[in-house]
Formats: C-alpha cells, sequence, structure tokens
C-alpha cells in the first residue's frame, strides 16, 4: 500500500524591500499556481481573496499583494513594522496552516466584464503583444520581472508609442521611492541596450 504524500506545513519568514512601507511576507510553498498576480486595497472588492479581505481587517494594513510563494503587505504610517512583524508572521502562518482560502477564482477565469475592466489599470496579456512591443514584453519577463518579484513586486508593459515604454509597476514597486531610479538605471538602460535606437525612454504607472 503506497504511502500517502504528506504536504509540508507553510513556513513564513518576513524580508524587508526597497519599499520601507513594504514588507515581504513568504512561504516555503505556491500561493498562487497561475502565474497571476494579486493585488487589493481597502476600498477593492475583496470577495476573491480571503486572505487580503482577513489583512485589510488590520487597520494598519493599507494594501495587499499575493504572488506567487509571497504576500507583500504595506502598512500605513501609525505603527512601525517592528511592532506588527510578528503578529502578521503569525497570522499568516495561522490562516494558511489553518487552509484558508488565498484566492477563490483565478483571474483567468473571471468574466472580463464591464466592471473588471473599468476598475484599475488593464494589463494586456502577452499574446496581444506583437513587433517591438512582443520584444519589450519578453525582455521584461525573463531578465526584470525575476528581479522585481524578488523585491515584492510585478512589472507589466502597458504599452509602446514611437518610443516611449509605460509598465505598470504593482505590489512594493508601486509608489518606492528607488522605483524611479531603478526604472531609469536598470530597465530604460538594458531596453536601449537590447534594442538600439528604439527606445527613448521608460516611464511608470503604478498599478
Amino acid at each position: 500500500m503506497e504511502k500517502e504524500k504528506t504536504i509540508a506545513p507553510h513556513s513564513i519568514y518576513a524580508e524587508s524591500t526597497p519599499n520601507p512601507a513594504t514588507m515581504k511576507f513568504v512561504s516555503n510553498r505556491y500561493l498562487v499556481v497561475d502565474g497571476q498576480v494579486y493585488e487589493y486595497e481597502v476600498e477593492d472588492d475583496l470577495s476573491n481573496s480571503p486572505l487580503a479581505e482577513r489583512l485589510l481587517n488590520f487597520p494598519f494594513v493599507s494594501k495587499v499583494f499575493i504572488a506567487s510563494n509571497f504576500v507583500a503587505i504595506t502598512k500605513t504610517d501609525i505603527i512601525e513594522w517592528e511592532d506588527v512583524i510578528h503578529q502578521l508572521r503569525d497570522f499568516l502562518s495561522e490562516f494558511l496552516n489553518g487552509e484558508g482560502k488565498v484566492i477563490l477564482q483565478s483571474s483567468l477565469e473571471q468574466n472580463n466584464t464591464e466592471e473588471n475592466q473599468e476598475k484599475g489599470i488593464k494589463t494586456p496579456k502577452r499574446e496581444s503583444f506583437e513587433g517591438i512591443e512582443a520584444k519589450i514584453a519578453d525582455i521584461l519577463d525573463e531578465y526584470i520581472r525575476p528581479a522585481v518579484e524578488s523585491d515584492g513586486g510585478a512589472i507589466h508593459l502597458h504599452a509602446y508609442d514611437e518610443g516611449k515604454v509605460s509598465v505598470v509597476l504593482k505590489g512594493a514597486c508601486s509608489g518606492c521611492p528607488s522605483s524611479t531610479m531603478t526604472l531609469k538605471a536598470g530597465i530604460e538602460n538594458m531596453l536601449k541596450e537590447m534594442l538600439p535606437g528604439q527606445i527613448k525612454e521608460v516611464e511608470a504607472i503604478n498599478g
């Protein structure tokens, strides 16, 4: 008789990000497996994410970003991280190991309703890009995205128009004081080098 495979419990550790208002809480297991990212604020419809709903009940939490194996939590200025970091880590461990639901319905399954289209910044799917836009999207995905995710954020190509590239920043990268420097010194220079003569500047849109 085959032994049942035991699933390791979620083990959570906290990791700082370049954004002092955002802390990244990492699990040894995936939280979402569809490759999508999910971002919620207090005023959003939280019905699709029981985890985000519970986290945003904390009076000092202003934004929750969920991707792969981590949750990036943005706090307000009313409290310091050292006062709440253990509380949040314990909550996440208890919630996840208690089989609490992270996401109820994948964004890939959700209907593309008019309400969803109007809410927030629409990020085109990779398949919709062609030519130079497809090349930019691939460069961002291969060279930039892993580093951005390690900092608790996400980046997507929004549009390309006559040399100007606009990207959507989410999670810890949204509103981060160092994001402008990262864009100019990192992303913009890389795109100019890899696509000579086709890139003039890169600008960020906070998602």
